[in-house]
């Protein structure tokens, strides 16, 4: 039966791998060098540790002629600068760059709640700077509290312009943010059982809904600081405010929300909202479900429904909505290494399709591919490798438009049935998927055209990383230890060996270039044909699972 129950035996080399892909975006051979030997709950514990972003904030190298340079703090108002689409870009290189800096489930946690509190930035979030305060909101309670996110989120202002409850007031009601509110980012529907009945929630608990978040505006100034978080908010107009009581239906148990007219006030009427959506235990279950198809499988049958989801969300009632306690009891539980059952190979090690930006991520860190400085470097750090060869282009034809969903549901690996996280890879994106390995080692973008001033060195990789290098056979299967979630049989170490050794030719032929290679630092033909393996590896199915 599947089990809650914290795993009992350390971690080996394969279930270190597991955790370390699921939980951060950074994976390096001494970090799962690292967590073996240790206890499921001691690893997750090493990786909730805070660190500081490595870049405080994001930089604009453009125009060249006089940079706008750290634009997000400037006393300018953030839709007066230009180049708003770029700037987008710039702050999720910034956003990136931290969490390739961090060995952590922050930024994982951060990218979950996206998820959940979905804002595409180029599609009505205005400016770049309030997207970045959205980042900052996300990374504030990645380890934080649930319920208290959806609190803050109302008054974001890119959240506020996105789903436009700017235009939301009590004479000219917009419903579409209490809509998206109810459906997508907390309890969502339901079943539906009758006309404008979704089980969780009616129609008319969205009109009502509507009138507690009217007049919440935009700070088009960010003068507004929300003293829990320090970043910028949005703030209410009275004037604008539907002052009457709000009355809600059956589905939460017929709650009377009294009006208000004082800010302050208006500010309590919305957290009684927020406390009564977060009173029913299906939004706890709903979350958890969340977290669980993004931390480990798409799809679960009944028995994982009662046997984990159901008394994870016990936890997250428990613990009134702390992320941690939730987190933590999953990735330290025998059901999250497949050890609650007999079969330890046949469900969720190597289940999940990755995400572009997890390929990205772990094809950075593992091969320690080497891209500008942004602090020293910021011209091709941010705008020509980040904004234009992975943002532009990678991203994109990869099907991960980033930070930029084509629906306020997300990404439909996230959400949509049947296939979940399959979406990732089809006839649309694997294109895009296979070129990345291939422009990074070649140095230039094969999914377009221009440098891209990175540079993945696979004969450093072999000679730093790779302890019997001089044996081909040995040297594929350490690769395939580090890059795929399950070992590799004789078959596929024979197929991939034939980069290094052409079929028909001894393996000492591997042996002879490798010692003249180390002898005379003349690289030209093993890189030629690590080049090659690498490619192969990167490239074939096992590499597209975790």
């Amino acid at each position: 039966m599947a089990s809650l129950k914290s795993l009992s035996t350390n971690l080996d080399f394969r279930k270190a791998k597991h955790l370390l892909r699921r939980a951060s975006f950074n994976f390096t051979k001494e970090q799962l060098n690292t967590f073996v030997g240790m206890s499921a709950t001691q690893a997750v514990t090493s990786l909730i540790s805070v660190v500081p972003n490595a870049l405080p904030e994001p930089f604009d190298p453009l125009p060249t002629e006089a940079p706008d340079g750290f634009w997000t703090s400037s006393t300018e108002l953030p839709n007066s600068f230009t180049g708003q689409s770029r700037k987008r870009g710039v702050v999720t290189a910034w956003w990136w760059y931290n969490a390739m800096k961090q060995i952590s489930l922050k930024h994982k946690l951060s990218f979950f709640f996206h998820t959940c509190f979905t804002v595409g930035k180029d599609d009505g979030a205005g400016a770049a700077t309030y997207f970045y305060d959205y980042i900052r909101l996300m990374d504030f309670y990645a380890f934080g509290n649930i319920k208290t996110l959806a609190k803050k989120i109302t008054l974001d202002n890119a959240m506020l312009d996105y789903l436009d409850n700017t235009q939301n007031n009590k004479n000219n009601p917009n419903e579409n943010y209490a809509r998206e509110y109810l459906e997508l980012f907390t309890i969502l529907k339901g079943e539906q059982i009758g006309a404008g009945n979704y089980t969780n929630y009616t129609e008319i608990d969205i009109q009502q809904a509507a009138k507690v978040f009217s007049g919440f505006k935009i700070q088009a100034d960010r003068s507004a600081i929300d003293p829990d978080t320090g970043i910028p908010m949005g703030f209410v107009n009275k004037d604008q405010h539907d002052t009457n009581n709000k009355t809600f239906t059956a589905a939460f148990n017929n709650q009377v929300i009294t009006g208000k007219s004082i800010d302050a006030e208006i500010f309590d009427e919305l957290n009684d909202f927020v406390e009564m959506v977060f009173a029913q235990p299906e939004t706890a279950k709903a979350y958890c479900r969340r977290l669980y198809r993004y931390f480990v499988k798409s799809k679960w049958d009944e028995e994982v429904e009662t046997d984990i989801i159901t008394p994870l969300a016990q936890i997250m009632i428990n613990n009134d909505y702390e992320v941690l306690p939730v987190v933590e009891a999953l990735l330290s539980s025998e059901h999250f290494y497949d050890a609650d059952d007999s079969d330890a190979t046949d469900e969720i090690i190597g289940s999940i399709i990755k995400s572009p930006m997890q390929m990205l991520s772990e094809i950075c860190s593992m091969f320690s591919v080497t891209f500008p400085n942004p602090s020293t470097d910021a011209l091709n750090y941010y705008y020509n490798f980040f904004f234009r060869f992975l943002h532009n282009s990678y991203f994109k034809a990869a099907g991960m438009d980033f930070y930029n969903p084509d629906d306020v549901a997300g990404y439909p690996a996230y959400y949509q049935e049947p296939d979940f996280d399959r979406y990732w890879f089809s006839s649309n994106t694997i294109i895009g998927r296979y070129k990345l390995i291939e422009s990074l080692i070649e140095g230039k973008n094969t999914i377009g055209s221009g440098n891209i001033y990175a540079s993945l060195d696979t004969v450093l990789f072999v000679k730093n990383k790779i302890a019997n290098a001089l044996d081909p056979n040995l040297l594929v299967t350490e690769m395939a230890d580090l890059l795929y979630p399950e070992a590799i049989d004789a078959d596929r170490i024979t197929y991939f060996k034939t980069y290094l050794v052409d079929e028909g030719f001894p393996d000492y032929y591997w042996t002879g270039v490798w010692n003249q290679y180390l002898s005379t630092n003349d690289d030209v033909t093993v890189k030629t044909r690590l080049d090659a393996l690498v490619i192969a590896m990167c490239n074939a199915a096992e590499f597209q699972l975790m």
